[in-house]
This record gives structure tokens, C-alpha cells and sequence, in this order.
């Protein structure tokens, strides 16, 4: 299938995949931490019929630079551009910190049908990086909803992170963090049973970044104590990095990921056997 690429500028940075076949789904791609944007995975979904955005969502012109405060608001008009092209079902897939923006945003944005969240977390955390006045400190909340922070578990700075082979390991810094401030927990749940959307949860068991196999458990948990459809694909073998179908075995330079090739990749083949299926379930329905 042919797929055309278009920049975004202004509220939208990134690009625009628009397949010359398109099946009716739109989908939002959302990168991690790192603030790549994904045009691997979107191209893959661009391939497949789908009108995809893939998405610089901090860091750029006129962006919050860091994960600090980012309004939820900032990704209205990723959706509504899709609407606006005539997609009739909406996606939205993220990895880490993109998956928990994308599991908020399935709770706060009823237009949105799916939710794929890579290696999620099942609560809300702290900043990673600078907000808007530039500074990392204070602690404050990853997100803001109505101008107002969503309640967020922080950090426990004084507990240090792992290395391992010149590798920085947040494993257990973010399970001290949990451990530490549980009382934060409750009001930082990621209500996902609220959401009507499908979500899609995919998780490695050998994460070394945090413990998401434990919280894609937590979400599925609470779906399946509502009734809310959703999907669980785990692999003990995978890492924090889950890879699809003719995505790179690249590693970071920086950060312990876990994982094996083989299994990031039979990880990455199961969720996107589901994806296919839910696509192809959406486009049955019209």
C-alpha cells in the first residue's frame, strides 16, 4: 500500500501517514521518553489502512520541554485532525511514558475506540524533566487536566539508581518510589475501568526500567472487575523495549531495558496479531 508523509507544524508537530487505501481508522503514535517520534510503528499501522499521527508531543517549539505538566488538552487536536479526515474509529498507541499519556487520554476523550499501551504504567507519576519555568525540581505531576495537576506518585530521590555493565537500571528506584509513598497510590490510580475504550496491554516480565508487567496486571485487573473488554499479552522474557514487525533490534546507549531480542520481537508480533484483529473488527463494524 502506498502511504503519503506530511509534516505537522504549529499544535501538531511531527507527521501525518495517510495510506492511498485507508480502512477508516485514525491513530495517534506516541513516543517515550526519549522523544523520538515513532515513524517506524507508525508506518507499520500507515500500511495497514490506517490514517496515522505520529507525534513530537514535548520537547518542541512551543512544547512544555519535559514530561512536567503537559496539559491532556495537547492532544485534542491530534484527534480531532483525524476526525476531520474522515477516520471513523480512533487509536491510541503509546510506549512508557507515551502509554501513560494514552491510557489518560482513553479515560478522558470518549471518541477514542482503542488504546495500545506499550510497557504502561498503571499509575500516574512525576515529572521527567523541566516543566515550563525550566526547572526539574520541585516534583510535580507528569500531567495537568483543566489547568489543574493530576495527583502523581513521586519520585524517592534519595534512593539511587542501579547500574549494570555502565547502564543505568530504575527498576527497583521506581519500586522504592512505590514502596515509600503508597499513600500517594490511590489518588494516582490510572482509572482505566472509566474509559471506553479497548485497551490493549502489553508488557515484559524482564522490564529493568519499571515494573510494567505488574502494572499492565493492575490495569487488567481493574477492567476485568468492571467488564470492560480489554487484552493482556506478556512475555517473562521481554524487556521494556517491545519490538513490531520490522522494527530494529536497536538498544539505548544510556538505559537497561531488559529483554531479548527474540522475545521483544515474539512480544511485539503478539500484540500486533491483536491490533490486526481489533482493525479488522472495526472495519467489519463500519
Amino acid at each position: 500500500m502506498s502511504v503519503d508523509e506530511v509534516p505537522l507544524a504549529g499544535l501538531l508537530q511531527g507527521n501525518m501517514l495517510v495510506p492511498d487505501r485507508p480502512s477508516g481508522l485514525g491513530a495517534v503514535v506516541l513516543g517515550g521518553s526519549s522523544g523520538r517520534v515513532d515513524m517506524a510503528r507508525a508506518r507499520l499501522l500507515a500500511e495497514a489502512g490506517a490514517v496515522v499521527l505520529a507525534l513530537r508531543w514535548f520537547g518542541g517549539e512551543g512544547q512544555v520541554p519535559g514530561i512536567c505538566e503537559v496539559p491532556l488538552e495537547d492532544f485534542t487536536p491530534a484527534t480531532d485532525r483525524l476526525v476531520q479526515a474522515g477516520c471513523r474509529k480512533i487509536m491510541y498507541l503509546g510506549t512508557s511514558k507515551g502509554a501513560e499519556a494514552a491510557s489518560l487520554l482513553g479515560i478522558y476523550d470518549d471518541r477514542i475506540d482503542i488504546v495500545v499501551a506499550i510497557s504502561p504504567t498503571s499509575v500516574v507519576w512525576a515529572n521527567s524533566g523541566p516543566g515550563r519555568d525550566g526547572m526539574g525540581w520541585p516534583l510535580r505531576s507528569s500531567w495537568t487536566l483543566n489547568g489543574q495537576p493530576l495527583p502523581f506518585v513521586p519520585y524517592d530521590v534519595s534512593h539511587p539508581f542501579e547500574t549494570r555493565d555502565g547502564l543505568n537500571v530504575y527498576l527497583a528506584y521506581h519500586e522504592h518510589s512505590l514502596e515509600k509513598f503508597a499513600g500517594a497510590i490511590p489518588d494516582a490510580l490510572i482509572r482505566v475501568e472509566q474509559a471506553r475504550a479497548t485497551y490493549v496491554l502489553v508488557a515484559g516480565g524482564d522490564d529493568m526500567l519499571w515494573p510494567s508487567d505488574r502494572f499492565a496486571a493492575a490495569l487488567a485487573e481493574r477492567l476485568d472487575e468492571a467488564g470492560k473488554e480489554h487484552f493482556l499479552l506478556t512475555n517473562r522474557q521481554a524487556g521494556h523495549r517491545v519490538l513490531f514487525p520490522g522494527e530494529l533490534a536497536t538498544r539505548s546507549a544510556v538505559n537497561a531495558h531488559g529483554g531479548s531480542d527474540e522475545a521483544d520481537r515474539q512480544l511485539g508480533q503478539d500484540a500486533w496479531d491483536v491490533i490486526q484483529a481489533l482493525v479488522a473488527r472495526l472495519r467489519a463494524d463500519g
